[in-house]
């Protein structure tokens, strides 16, 4: 017999131990930026900042700790400035890409 396993069950995915280069960021923006989700967007970002340093991230992008974890808190909605200080402060820019139909 197949033992099923409850979701509530499994352990709950951290992706900031897979962010570690450049181009592992980069592709992870960019698939989270094709779901155009402000919510999964400040998430990922923490993801990130999780993954190099929440404080170093937070004294970089001239915002407190606590304000850094709570705009990036996966139900947050930040300001584009808020977005665009966390972008600068981790070394990434956000592109604009003509979609072709």
């Amino acid at each position: 017999m197949t033992q099923r396993i409850k979701v509530a069950d499994l352990p709950e995915f951290d992706a900031a131990p897979y962010l570690d280069s450049e181009e592992a960021i980069a592709a992870y923006l960019t698939d989270i930026l094709e779901a155009n989700d402000p919510a999964l967007l400040a998430a990922a970002l923490g993801d990130i900042a999780r993954a190099r340093g929440m404080g170093e991230i937070a004294k970089a992008s001239g915002l407190t700790r606590e304000a850094l974890y709570k705009a990036l808190r996966p139900d947050a909605q930040p300001r584009f400035d808020t977005i665009s200080r966390v972008c600068a402060a981790l070394g990434v820019r956000l592109v604009a890409q003509a979609v072709h139909v």
